[in-house]
């Protein structure tokens, strides 16, 4: 979906009509951004403790990392993991018990309530319950922060037009919540989160209420808000294939830590940490059924197989480096080899994933060192005797 009106952002209100929370805002953000880009936070060793009945509760642990100006930043663990009290200390919702959170330098815990209404209005949010008043129409759903902080009428109704314009809620302005779709509603929070032209836009699970294929609308439209603005967007989820879709960058929390964090392709790729290969899992293909019934340790020879026996290697690709050389492949293993699967994708230019190949066993080749400069990672699974079934294989692994 593309975005019209995005100059508005910064040329609607022409310089005209700003109130004196506006002037105070401006100053907190000129003064904030005068060395970085806007939209730039830091996590100095932050920790957070909750006080249970049960005890002390850690639930952020020494997080020290920089999100950058202007990205797609995911954050992913399972469930208790930390995720949202990271999220939250951003625009202070959270304090941490210790460390500091600097968005473009500034120390989040050390502000004034007002310099925090001013950093708020700064940093948007979007949410997985909508947090949609239901007796509000759409319009005034979207225009009750302006209202809120004193916006003249004719600025609202201008930016709240303008702004349903963006997300694509032109003709539902006067639609209540309970007339929207999930999709809609999720838009509605959208349109809401930019009313004060936010440097951050902060998303809590903004998609895990929403059916796969409004979340890829959603997610197409949060990725457009991104290149067009120039947003910073940070989001946290359980779900991989959110953060592969969208994210240039990911952190995994385990249990309040760092578990690892880097480029998405690169995490997806090549995982370190255990639960990075759990979180990864469901979207890795698991061995055909047929395949896994028939596959054996080493040759049987006492099981009747007319064809011979085939090995069958798992050939992975963690992105880097060129592309999957199929021909390659084939030339050097000889004659005899076949594709049983392939479950390639492409994250951020960068090709990854597996093949599983059948090469029939031939006395003094080892096919796994015979191309193991063609791929990342190479390894026998094991030996499956022929006649195969291979079409049956690769249609029970879809």
């Amino acid at each position: 979906m593309a975005l019209t009106g995005s100059l508005f952002f910064r040329q609607a209100d022409g310089g005209a009509g700003v109130t004196g929370v506006d002037a105070a805002e401006s100053a907190t953000r000129t003064a904030a951004t005068t060395t970085r880009h806007a939209g730039t936070i830091r996590f100095a060793h932050v920790n957070k403790t909750y006080r249970a009945a049960s005890g002390p509760v850690d639930a952020l642990r020494d997080i020290d990392l920089e999100i950058p100006a202007g990205g797609i930043f995911g954050i992913i663990g399972r469930s208790g993991a930390g995720k949202s009290s990271l999220l939250r200390t951003i625009n202070g919702l959270e304090t941490p018990s210790s460390g500091h959170v600097r968005v473009d330098g500034v120390d989040v815990a050390a502000l004034d309530a007002r310099a925090l209404v001013a950093l708020r209005r700064r940093i948007g949010m979007i949410f997985q319950h909508f947090n949609l008043l239901a007796a509000k129409t759409v319009r005034d759903n979207v225009a009750l922060p302006l209202r809120v902080a004193g916006v003249p009428r004719e600025q609202v109704t201008a930016r709240v037009n303008h702004l349903l314009a963006l997300v694509g809620l032109e003709g539902k302005a006067d639609a209540y919540p309970g007339q929207l779709s999930g999709g809609q509603k999720q838009r509605v929070g959208i349109a809401r989160a930019l009313v004060h032209r936010p440097d951050i836009l902060l998303c809590d699970e903004a998609t895990s209420a929403l059916d796969p294929e409004t979340t890829q609308s959603i997610l197409a439209l949060l990725r457009d808000i991104n290149a067009q603005l120039g947003i910073t967007i940070v989001l946290i989820t359980h779900e991989m294939r959110v953060i592969r879709e969208i994210c240039d960058t990911v952190l995994v929390l385990e249990r309040g830590e760092v578990a690892e964090t880097g480029p998405v392709w690169q995490v997806f790729g090549n995982p370190r940490h255990d639960a990075t290969r759990a979180l990864l899992a469901p979207l890795h293909a698991r061995l055909p059924d047929d395949l896994a019934q028939r596959l054996r340790a080493r040759p049987n020879r006492a099981e009747a197989s007319p064809g011979g026996w085939h090995r069958v290697l798992e050939v992975r690709y963690t992105g880097g480096g060129d592309a999957p050389d199929l021909s390659r492949i084939a030339a050097t293993l000889g004659e005899g080899v076949r594709l049983l699967h392939g479950n390639l994708d492409r994250i951020q230019g960068h090709a990854q994933g597996t093949l599983l190949l059948s090469v029939p066993d031939r006395a003094g080749i080892d096919p796994v060192d015979a191309i193991s400069d063609l791929a990342h990672h190479v390894s026998l699974l094991g030996y499956v005797p022929e006649p195969f079934d291979f079409q049956s294989a690769v249609a029970h692994s879809r």
